[in-house]
């Protein structure tokens, strides 16, 4: 990790940047995959799976054999604590459900908003060397409490044409039908334009490195809405000298594993809290299985000491973590000075995988700094806000002149006389 000791506010920008795959041709390589899903179909989707994923795919769709095979496969201890996470994220996500209240704005007037599910989702699981069976939990438990009709999810096979058995195991727990091994970008173009075996959705959700990341942003070109624009994994860690140096160094790495583009930062008041944080990451990170991609993550992360704990949660607001971990005894004061994060952690013992799996909270939250501006996904991520109104003889004769004399003024007469029609006829 790089250090810096009281940099200037000047530096503050620059120290906010996130590590970035140089690649000039990425839009280009989106839409050449958009286009070729898009004329071919599950012919594209196959060509490209063989070409990225190294493997061969005669039937795109997950069958009920290989789902079964899989749940035969999962440990009864991993079963037992998929559904443990799978209780506590259900009984968070139930509590977001909003109860209708209608309101009487004036007399005679009633307004009131109501929900209703996206009738169709795509969910994109990440493959890999670190299948996410994890982020099914996140977006499937929601995508069900909302009613959501159709819930499509596409995650890349292994090398055996196979989807990790802990992907099959959670999505069926969920009750999730449609699982297609399908991964990268063509798998946000067949959610997109939908193929001969993939329907189309209306939004797409899940992470991804920076090629799902552009195609998912590439989709809304398309007229496809997405939960947020997720790229790397970060989190941010303040601590004083009443953290435990370990624990705060096991945080950093957690994240530091997800991908050699991750970024993780470490701010503190004290010199030494720094130096004996860096200690235990180095003993740590030679433990670990996953340490060569966590040791480039480190490349391009950061240690920062500055004068105070006020100044390290002003830097966090400007860089906007997708994770802040408050490593403090005091660190339930600083709630009302968060501005930006997707997702906090307060104290010592409430670390950040936590929150990946089994607190309750959703782990889908916005990076690179999106967290000025987005919210991490939730219950409100996949339904709709419908808003309704009912005006009888009295509410329209209470604002019906009020509406004549504001559609007049900005000379919209047919506006005008929809109320001065229905003004006569009471009156009449």
């Amino acid at each position: 990790m790089k250090t810096y000791l009281q940099p200037n506010i000047s530096q503050w920008n620059e120290l906010c940047q996130r590590p970035l795959k140089k690649s000039a041709d990425l839009q280009s390589i989106v839409l050449n995959v958009f286009s070729e899903v898009q004329d071919k179909g599950d012919s594209a989707l196959k060509a490209y799976t063989q070409q990225f994923d190294k493997v061969k795919i005669d039937n795109l769709k997950v069958s009920d054999s290989e789902i079964a095979e899989a749940i035969a496969n999962v440990p009864e201890e991993l079963k037992k604590s998929i559904q443990q996470a799978y209780e506590n994220i259900q009984k968070f996500h139930n509590s977001q459900k909003e109860e209708k209240q209608v309101i009487e704005t004036t007399a005679g007037v009633f307004c009131w908003r109501e929900s209703r599910a996206i009738d169709k989702v795509g969910i994109y699981i990440p493959g890999g060397s670190a299948p996410l069976f994890s982020t099914v939990l996140m977006l499937g438990i929601p995508a069900k409490i909302a009613g959501c009709q159709q819930i499509n999810l596409c995650t890349p096979p292994d090398s055996e044409g196979k989807i990790n058995p802990a992907i099959l195991y959670t999505a069926q727990l969920i009750g999730i039908q449609n699982i297609y091994k399908v991964g990268g970008i063509q798998a946000i173009a067949a959610l997109s334009f939908g193929t001969e075996s993939i329907d189309k959705v209306d939004k797409i959700f899940g992470p991804g490195n920076q090629y799902v990341t552009a195609a998912k942003q590439c989709a809304q070109n398309f007229g496809i809405a997405i939960d947020m624009p997720a790229g790397p994994s970060e989190v941010l860690v303040i601590a004083d000298e009443t953290s435990n140096p370990a624990f705060v160094a096991a945080d950093l790495l957690s994240q530091a594993e997800h991908g050699a583009d991750s970024q993780v930062i470490l701010l503190t008041n004290q010199q030494e809290v720094l130096e004996k944080t860096l200690l235990e990451v180095e003993a740590q990170l030679s433990l670990l299985p996953r340490k060569s991609i966590a040791a480039q993550a480190l490349l391009e992360s950061r240690g920062v000491v500055f004068s105070s704990i006020k100044e390290c949660i002003a830097f966090s607001n400007m860089y906007a973590p997708e994770h802040l971990i408050l490593s403090l005894d005091t660190a339930e004061d600083y709630i009302e000075s968060i501005n930006n994060a997707g997702s906090v952690f307060l104290g010592k013992y409430s670390c950040e995988s936590a929150g990946d799996y089994a607190s309750g909270t959703n782990h889908t939250l916005p990076t690179n700094g999106f967290a000025k501006a987005y919210s991490g996904v939730s219950l409100d991520s996949f339904i709709k806000k419908i808003t309704f109104q009912k005006l009888n003889q009295e509410g329209i004769l209470n604002i019906g002149p009020s509406i004549e004399k504001m559609a007049e003024a900005e000379q919209l007469f047919a506006h005008k006389n929809a109320v001065t029609l229905r003004l006569q006829n009471i009156k009449a």
